[in-house]
């Protein structure tokens, strides 16, 4: 059964950055894009386990901190080596100046 978690306040989340979220045993990282839309994915590089918070944002891309494997935040898609698997993506709302991520 699907359930929406509460990740954040949509203010904690600058435009073009990532934020790390914790919940369940799981990491997750949400987005803000210049657009000021919301994104979440899994919050670990597929590729070392290295949390994506701690990367570079530019555009719609997260950039892994330990080898730079790149990944678009919008899709989940691998764009670049040496990650080759892709990240999960998870649905986004805001209600309320609330994120909200919903996970299976």
């Amino acid at each position: 059964m699907d359930q929406w978690l509460e990740a954040c306040a949509a203010d904690d989340v600058d435009p073009e950055d990532v934020i790390r979220f914790d919940h369940g045993g799981r990491t997750y990282a949400i987005y803000r894009s210049p657009e000021d839309e919301f994104f979440a994915t899994d919050g670990l590089c597929t590729h070392e386990k290295v949390h994506l918070a701690d990367g570079l944002v530019i555009d719609d891309i997260v950039e892994c901190p330990k080898h730079n494997g790149r990944f678009s935040y919008r899709t989940g898609e691998a764009r670049g080596a040496p990650v080759c698997v892709a990240l999960r993506t998870y649905p986004v709302r805001v209600e309320a100046g609330r994120v909200l991520i919903r996970v299976a």
